[in-house]
């Protein structure tokens, strides 16, 4: 397509080619927001988050109390007018009251360790990529050190010296997987530093702190993100996987992994004890994991041709 304009003076008037402007490509936040495709993910971590923070919404019943008159009861049983949905478990619990309260235990755990790593590592990642030298080699292969320790070697250790409980158990997955955090921002600090803005801040005297700030964080933080989306499933996988041996959250409260654990014995004579736990960490997993793989492919800066 051609446009014709005219000289004033009456010369020959010539044809110029039109500029095309070309659209703007949409923010990432934006396209995540409008996508539609990881609404039925968000919507059932939406109903887990819901679950863990309002339980009494779903059930009403205490989840600690025990009876052993109508322990081992199936899915569906009535007794003493109150319907156990789920069945009962070795103590006459209800096992949807303690799959519900189990919910808040496991969310708890693993957005406080997906937290506290994210910023522990992200921080370490920063610092080291800005200051470079001794201090980025110290702190590198010290992250390397500890990504080479096996994670139930490393947990089980951490979770003996403090002691099995939620905080120790958050503690004991912020040190294991801080690494990952670290990792990703130092090579994205070392990448934003090459960049014209970053030079030109140092050129007119910019301080560090303010570059770090204003420059460097916002090029490290949705990668940090797109981590945090994929951390989240594995922390829940291994909060229930320290429960299932002992190392967890202790006994009474609730846990998916000590709910595993406890069904093992009776898996041959009341199947409920453990399929339903199970059902309901695969579940929450899957969503998650299927959620931050969305979250990624939006949030990947390589990919420029991709919009809504």
């Amino acid at each position: 397509m051609t446009t014709v304009h005219e000289d004033p003076a009456g010369a020959r008037p010539e044809a110029r080619p039109s500029v095309r402007v070309p659209r703007l490509r949409r923010p990432a936040w934006a396209r995540v927001r409008d996508s539609r495709a990881a609404l039925p993910f968000a919507i059932v971590l939406a109903i887990y988050v819901v679950m863990a923070l309002a339980p009494s919404w779903f059930v009403h019943a205490p989840s600690l109390s025990s009876d052993l008159s109508a322990r081992l009861l199936p899915p569906g049983a009535v007794r003493d007018g109150v319907t156990h949905w789920l069945g009962t478990d070795q103590l006459g619990r209800d096992l949807l009251n303690r799959l519900v309260y189990g919910t808040r235990v496991s969310l708890a755990i693993a957005f406080s360790a997906v937290l506290c790593a994210g910023a522990f590592g992200t921080f370490l990642g920063v610092v080291a990529g800005f200051a470079r030298g001794a201090l980025a080699a110290i702190v590198m292969r010290v992250a390397d050190i500890v990504l080479s320790i096996p994670f139930f070697l490393l947990a089980i250790l951490t979770v003996v010296a403090l002691g099995p409980s939620l905080v120790n158990v958050v503690v004991c997955l912020t040190l294991v997987r801080w690494p990952r955090y670290t990792r990703v921002a130092y090579a994205q600090t070392l990448e934003a530093q090459g960049k014209e803005f970053v030079r030109s801040a140092r050129a007119i005297g910019a301080s560090g702190p303010w570059i770090v700030w204003r420059h460097i964080l916002p090029e490290v933080l949705p990668s940090v993100i797109v981590v945090a989306t994929l951390e989240l499933g594995t922390m829940v996988i291994y909060e229930a996987s320290l429960s299932f041996i002992g190392l967890g959250v202790q006994p009474p409260t609730p846990s998916w992994g000590a709910m595993l654990s406890d069904g093992r014995e009776y898996i041959a004579t009341a199947w409920w004890l453990t399929t339903f736990p199970g059902v309901a960490l695969f579940i929450l997993v899957l969503c998650v994991n299927l959620l931050g793989d969305h979250v990624r492919d939006r949030l990947d800066p390589t990919d420029q041709g991709r919009s809504r």
